[in-house]
């Protein structure tokens, strides 16, 4: 006797909670065969607003942990990563319609990627940062620290482009966290099967709520609200090539942004991407005179 399927609608993930849209939308994901997999939220002005004010409450206590416990956390979701390897490979098969082994070579470099940006938690201060010469009897440093709010548009799976969901996010997400900086992002609209299971990764790892808020639905309608959204402090336009991005800068610019313009395909592991995302502190103190 066959079964029944019953259809899967997955819900955003927001201040650590998994909360439908406030609209009540949902979008059809499907196979690269057009064969339907699954449901999907479509977040809505008022879902990136509420993204936003949790990020906002998270980012002190995210930027006040140490760079050390910065690093471990971010460590340990890659291990958890690690022991869901197999569920990312079958979704980015079914999803990408690519291969068994070109889906487990994305997961491995995704995994690969996320260990070597949390390495750098407790060693970019020392590179970008500075003892600066001065004339006179001080001191004077210069440190980089979090820019805040980060939204980011993660790369996405449009026709005759490769598909990489799960790599091209965490190679746009990964960076802004290594400084202290909390996140609002939209996932690939095509392919979020692999963002909405990140999030069951981040729901189950030591980072805390808020810190990560994954968006899925259309970048289009989304991302035109959070580049004017006062309470953000920077955007990350990797994935917006194929959106009116001068628009979306301009919309930055009016609340003093920082911006990542856009850039095709999935951006390479950097130590100036996690850079883009901090603001440099200069500080003077005295030398004591003897």
């Amino acid at each position: 006797m066959s079964r029944l399927t019953v259809p899967k609608t997955y819900k955003l993930y927001i201040g650590g909670k998994f909360p439908r849209s406030e609209s009540g939308r949902t979008y059809e994901i499907t196979t690269a065969k057009g064969v339907f997999l699954a449901n999907a939220s479509q977040a809505s002005r008022k879902d990136a607003r509420d993204a936003v004010v949790a990020a906002r409450g998270a980012q002190s206590g995210w930027a006040d942990a140490t760079a050390y416990n910065r690093g471990q956390v971010l460590y340990r979701i890659a291990e958890l990563l690690e022991g869901r390897h197999a569920q990312f490979v079958d979704e980015l098969v079914s999803s990408e319609g690519i291969t068994a082994a070109a889906a487990r070579d994305q997961v491995d470099d995704a995994i690969d990627t996320w260990v070597w940006y949390a390495g750098w938690a407790d060693k970019f201060v020392q590179v970008a940062g500075s003892g600066n010469p001065v004339s006179g009897p001080y001191f004077n440093l210069s440190v980089p620290e979090p820019t805040g709010v980060v939204a980011i548009v993660a790369p996405q799976g449009v026709a005759g482009s490769k598909p990489s969901s799960l790599l091209g996010l965490v190679s746009v997400l990964a960076p802004a966290l290594v400084a202290g900086n909390t996140v609002v992002v939209i996932a690939d609209q095509a392919h979020p099967l692999s963002a909405i299971s990140l999030a069951e990764v981040l729901s189950t790892s030591d980072v805390p709520g808020g810190v990560v808020n994954i968006l899925t639905g259309s970048p289009a309608e989304i991302a035109p609200w959070l580049a004017a959204h006062a309470d953000v402090n920077a955007i990350d336009l990797t994935g917006a090539d194929a959106l009116d991005w001068v628009d979306l800068q301009i919309a930055a610019a009016d609340t003093l942004k920082r911006v990542v313009e856009p850039e095709p395909g999935v951006p390479a592991r950097s130590l100036d991407r996690i850079l883009a995302f901090t603001e440099t502190k200069t500080v003077w103190h005295t030398k004591a005179l003897i």
